[in-house]
């Protein structure tokens, strides 16, 4: 009689062989249930996630981590985030909002990015997307889910459907009569749909973004790029109420330079003098060059009231950011997402007489940047290489392998985050030109530099390097800036004139000029004659 087959794992002495394939079906049975796990939550292996969380008019000095902040500013959820990551001393991302803006959306210097412009009323601005393509599309065709959610300053055309996927945005351009409405009842577009929004709009934004997060409008099958804008801590710079009075007995020193004179400083910083003495040595908010949220004219505001006003706006933030990061836990993405943080700008608080940003000064321009992601730094790590907004969008794509098919003026900051002491050559460049871009902005200042003045703030181009600053201005008769920043960080004291620094301000100036040139800034080169 013929044998019944009996398959190997059933045969006499074969129970080791039974044994490994019941562990290699197990195996692949939690090796199916951990891929479909990820599936659901969006977790990658390949490339990584991108949350870029993007405050406005945030100072460095409202950031607990950072040494110069007031110390009594808490900020526990960004504190953690420098603490698992690293911290970069200095980011000059721009000089106000929209051109800040422009700059990550396309990776170049205002010099380079063509079309865009403003347009009246204020504050109205296009451009157009075939001469100014923005790498978020890129991202999007190279297998990124891409959403923007949040404020919107950068063209009527906010690019739903074809940078992003998904957006909710606060198109400031495109409703001027919603403009202001930083800390109110906000007209919002949900994927090109609009709806009024109530609420507290930092608030709105975090939970948008956390919904986003654990799979809510996106693919879970894609890596995705999330760029978070709030319109916080921008004027009128109202707290949420459960934040409101949160600092109201912080003592506040006042600037040194909060009021003429300013030896060796230019004049112009007398015509921005945005306070004003009182009664009995108290200081007042006066005019300053904010079209929204300038309560000045309806109520007298005191210099530490404001101080403590715009640090209350803080909080929201953090908050939001710590329901990301549980978000980002909870659903298993944390290790396999590159998250910054950083603003569009600073904004001075009585430094050399502001109440606003534009000016070239840390006080007015420096912004945050935290960058973390386990695995990608040393914990806890300092960067004291200064960076730009080009730098930013350069390390993104890095990171990403995503390419785009035109120049990027930035540079990929990859390396210094393993080694954030590392010997890094590269000056850093930032600039203002007023409310000009790309051709008209380079024929101003090579056919009309007088008229290179925006908001009372003359142009200048700026570069920073191994801890010293120099200022060149392109409006004629202003007269350049040096600044020792390791030793003089608040920018008192000007060193152009001195003889002991010809060689470094010699050394700055080529620097400058070669890194114009670098970045398609050939007719900047022209009047770049002008650095004497």
């Amino acid at each position: 009689m013929k044998a019944m087959y009996r398959p190997p794992f059933l045969q006499p002495n074969c129970a080791l062989g039974f044994l490994q394939i019941w562990i290699s079906a197990t195996t692949l049975l939690f090796g199916v249930a951990q891929a479909v796990s990820a599936a659901e939550s969006g977790q990658k292996k390949g490339r990584p996630n991108v949350l870029f969380i993007f405050a406005d008019d945030q100072s460095y000095k409202t950031v607990g981590c950072y040494p110069e902040s007031f110390p009594w500013v808490k900020t526990p959820a960004l504190d953690r985030l420098a603490a698992g990551g690293v911290r970069f001393h200095a980011a000059y991302l721009g000089a106000w909002c929209m051109p800040s803006r422009a700059s990550i959306l396309t990776g170049r210097h205002p010099h380079g990015i063509e079309s865009m412009r403003m347009a009246s009323p204020y504050p109205a601005s296009a451009y157009d997307p075939k001469e100014c393509p923005f790498w978020p599309a890129e991202m999007r065709r190279q297998g990124y889910h891409t959403a923007q959610i949040g404020k919107w300053h950068t063209g009527i055309d906010s690019g739903w459907g074809r940078d992003w996927d998904h957006q909710i945005v606060w198109n400031r351009p495109l409703h001027p009569e919603n403009a202001g409405a930083y800390y109110d009842r906000q007209l919002v577009a949900i994927d090109g749909q609009e709806r009024w929004v109530d609420g507290y709009p930092a608030d709105n934004y975090s939970q948008w973004a956390e919904e986003y997060i654990r799979g809510k409008n996106r693919n879970a099958e894609q890596p995705w790029f999330l760029w978070l804008c709030y319109g916080s801590i921008h004027g009128p710079s109202i707290p949420a109420e459960r934040h409101r009075g949160r600092y109201a007995e912080a003592p506040v020193p006042r600037p040194a330079d909060l009021f003429p004179p300013r030896p060796g400083k230019p004049a112009y910083l007398d015509r921005m003098q945005a306070w004003m003495r009182g009664d009995n040595g108290e200081v007042f908010a006066g005019a300053s060059g904010e079209s929204f949220g300038d309560v000045s004219r309806k109520m007298k505001q005191t210099f530490e009231g404001f101080v403590r006003q715009m640090n209350e706006c803080v909080p929201a933030i953090d908050e939001g950011v710590e329901r990301l990061m549980r978000a980002l836990k909870e659903t298993g993405q944390l290790d396999n997402t590159l998250i910054l943080y950083s603003a569009d700008q600073g904004f001075g608080m009585g430094e050399h007489g502001f109440r606003t940003k534009l000016g070239p000064y840390d006080a007015t321009l420096r912004s945050p940047l935290i960058v973390s992601m386990p695995g990608l730094a040393k914990a806890g790590s300092v960067c004291e290489v200064p960076v730009n907004a080009p730098d930013i969008v350069a390390t993104i794509l890095a990171q990403s392998g995503v390419q785009v098919p035109w120049s990027v003026h930035g540079r990929d900051l990859s390396p210094l985050f393993k080694d954030p002491k590392a010997a890094w050559p590269h000056p850093c460049v930032y600039e203002f030109s007023g409310d000009q871009y790309g051709k008209p902005a380079r024929e101003v200042v090579e056919e009309t530099p007088e008229k290179a003045e925006y908001h009372r703030v003359p142009w200048y181009s700026a570069v920073v390097q191994g801890g010293w600053k120099l200022i060149h201005y392109w409006k004629p008769g202003v007269g350049d800036e040096l600044y020792d920043l390791k030793n003089d960080p608040e920018e008192l004291r000007n060193q152009i004139a001195e003889p002991a620094q010809a060689q470094r301000i010699e050394a700055l100036r080529a620097a400058l000029k070669a890194d114009l040139q670098r970045t398609d800034g050939v007719r900047w080169e022209n009047s770049a004659a002008t650095i004497q």
